[in-house]
């Protein structure tokens, strides 16, 4: 519990940090000579090319300007850089968004949408826990502070069964080894996304067939590409535009790398920002929800 506490405040105590860096006043920028974008779920400039180099040679084309990766170090490194101008668009998850959108302002462009995204709570085959009010007193596996579909959402489905996520359960973050650990019965629960499940079972020689669906979340909101406030609203129209436009293309260059699968079968639709209420309220009950204002 501890551990998890001290994780969550160092996340928070860096999204604080941004919260009085404040956009200059300036000229709204009218054209862009290239396009600097950043990935908030992908760390390293290699990953970021491997997994994200085809969307980027396709934003090329349909932009029509040079676009260059911009690697950022962890969820919400990519606040400065979008205030400080060294990015221009950032292509985040549901709860990213809301961060980027309270401390950077930044503007929602298209959204997309997965259509198996949902967060699921998973148990053993053989455990005697078959409702979430059952995990009283017990430790779940989550993946990582900050992630929608592996620790904000799992958090809600917590709370929707009557737990309090700050003093009914011990949440530890392991990242996609807390099967492992549920395997081996460290842990009595693990939480994850419906659209990774198989494919984590799948990397570590697992079956299914040893595991337990507890519950599982309603459908999650759309991941989200932002654009940073400095550019002006008809630049920001052409580029949503040419997106839109060419939805097909940037789609199947998002699935070109086996490790986006879970964009596969997605849909680009308009970013609606009451679509992320309930991340908005899940980060008010469990005490923070000041860090998102």
């Amino acid at each position: 519990m501890q551990r998890r506490k001290l994780l969550l405040y160092s996340l928070l105590f860096m999204m604080g940090c941004t919260s009085g860096v404040k956009v200059q006043d300036q000229l709204a920028i009218t054209q862009l000579n290239n396009l600097k974008l950043a990935v908030t779920d992908v760390i390293g400039i290699e990953d970021l090319k491997r997994d994200y180099g085809d969307l980027r040679r396709t934003l090329e084309t349909v932009l029509r300007i040079p676009v260059e990766l911009f690697p950022v170090d962890n969820y919400t490194a990519a606040v400065p850089a979008l205030l400080s101008g060294n990015v221009d668009m950032v292509f985040a998850g549901p709860s990213e968004y809301l961060i980027l959108q309270s401390r950077a302002k930044a503007i929602p462009v298209i959204a997309v949408n997965r259509v198996n995204y949902h967060s699921i709570i998973v148990v053993r085959a053989d455990s005697d826990i078959k409702s979430v009010a059952q995990l009283k007193n017990k430790t779940i596996a989550m993946r990582q502070v900050g992630s929608t579909s592996g620790h904000i959402f799992p958090t809600k489905l917590l709370m929707d069964g009557g737990l309090d996520p700050n003093t009914d359960i011990n949440i530890v973050m392991l990242g996609d080894k807390g099967v492992l650990e549920l395997k081996n019965k460290v842990v009595d629960a693990w939480a994850t996304s419906s659209d990774k499940y198989d494919n984590i079972l799948a990397s570590e020689g697992l079956s299914a067939q040893d595991f337990s669906i507890l519950v599982k979340s309603n459908l999650l909101p759309s991941d989200v590409f932002v654009v940073s406030n400095q550019l002006a609203p008809n630049l920001i129209e052409k580029l949503r535009m040419e997106m839109i436009n060419n939805q097909e293309k940037i789609l199947k260059s998002l699935v070109a790398a086996a490790t986006n699968y879970k964009y596969k079968d997605a849909k680009i639709v308009q970013a609606n920002d009451s679509d992320y209420d309930t991340i908005r309220e899940v980060y008010t009950k469990i005490g923070q929800g000041n860090y998102l204002q």
